[in-house]
């Protein structure tokens, strides 16, 4: 796998300044302070999940705000569960950092062939996890997809390792959720040319992200996550490999549930996803789990409890991203 170009040693300096200097400071001004206006939600009543560049809708039409709107939503969350260390602000921290590494690649001239599409996939994308997230937190246990609650709730229940619960998130959301975001917003152009393309330079930025990230949690969350063990190796090869993987496995289901003859046939497709996911997720959670009293949170917990802070400006950069 390509590098990013950068020592880790780099990288590890630089996460351990941004996060040792002012991380008590950070907290209790954050704690103090009024909770940001978002205005994120009210995009959604007509965020329908098909494409229309024309539409009012900066989400529905992909303009660049939505980006920044949907990027705010997600500081907003992740800022709630990493003050508490809450196990579910692995996947959170994860989620954000790649999208923020998203608006990057989408302002590099000629990266994505349409645009506006990949920003509203963006967008209906993060619904999906915001949806699934907010039932499951209103109790509407029978509105969370399977693979989203046996990760919601292995976290909230302290059961899995920093590493079982970012895989965990990324298998309910790219084996459970790309398929159907994909087949929602339409994975070929207007002239009938496949959007596959685009799809598959996500792959290059999530490349370049994964090994800061992976050390970005390592640094503020769990110590040992840097050292994931993945069904394709260890580390950050293993991580990337196995999105990398996840990713062409959902654009194939998505073409199953867009080539579906009938509904009947859809809903089997569906079901199938959703199955798959759920057993992924059921099996991902016993290679990651900790074994009482040999093995538990506690040291997890207390060291997130002195080095974590809500999320700031991204500590790594491709560029120069906006600081949120």
């Amino acid at each position: 796998m390509a590098s990013i170009g950068r020592p880790r040693a780099l990288i590890s300096a630089l996460l351990g300044v941004a996060l040792l200097v002012t991380v008590s400071g950070v907290r209790d001004a954050a704690l103090a302070a009024d909770p940001p206006f978002i205005d994120w939600t009210s995009l959604l009543p007509s965020l329908s999940d098909a494409f229309d560049p024309n539409s009012a809708n900066d989400c529905v039409a992909g303009r660049p705000h939505c980006v920044d709107a949907t990027i705010k939503e997600m500081v907003r969350r992740f800022d709630g569960l990493g003050q508490s260390c809450d196990h579910n602000s692995m996947f959170a921290l994860t989620y954000l950092r790649t999208t923020q590494t998203y608006e990057w690649a989408r302002d590099q001239a000629g990266y994505f062939k349409d645009t506006p599409w990949v920003n509203h996939e963006d967008a209906v994308f993060a619904k999906y996890y915001f949806a699934a997230h907010d039932a499951w937190a209103a109790g509407s246990r029978s509105q969370v997809p399977k693979a989203w609650l046996i990760a919601f709730d292995d976290a909230t229940n302290h059961k899995l390792t920093g590493s079982g619960d970012l895989l965990l998130g990324i298998n309910a959301h790219v084996n459970r959720d790309l398929p159907f975001t994909l087949a929602a917003i339409g994975i070929v152009t207007p002239d009938g040319r496949s959007r596959k393309p685009d799809h598959d330079k996500v792959d290059q930025f999530l490349n370049m992200v994964v090994e800061p990230l992976l050390y970005e949690a390592a640094a503020r969350l769990d110590p040992t996550v840097n050292s994931i063990v993945t069904p394709y190796g260890v580390g950050y090869t293993g991580l990337f490999q196995t999105i990398q993987a996840w990713r062409e496995d959902a654009w194939r289901n998505a073409e199953l549930l867009v080539d579906a003859p009938t509904a009947a046939a859809r809903a089997k497709v569906a079901q199938t996803i959703e199955s798959n996911a759920a057993k992924e997720a059921t099996t991902l959670a016993a290679a990651n789990s900790y074994v009482p009293p040999v093995t538990t949170t506690d040291a997890r917990d207390a060291y997130c409890a002195v080095f974590n802070a809500v999320a700031p400006p991204m500590p790594y950069a491709f560029g120069t991203p906006k600081a949120y």
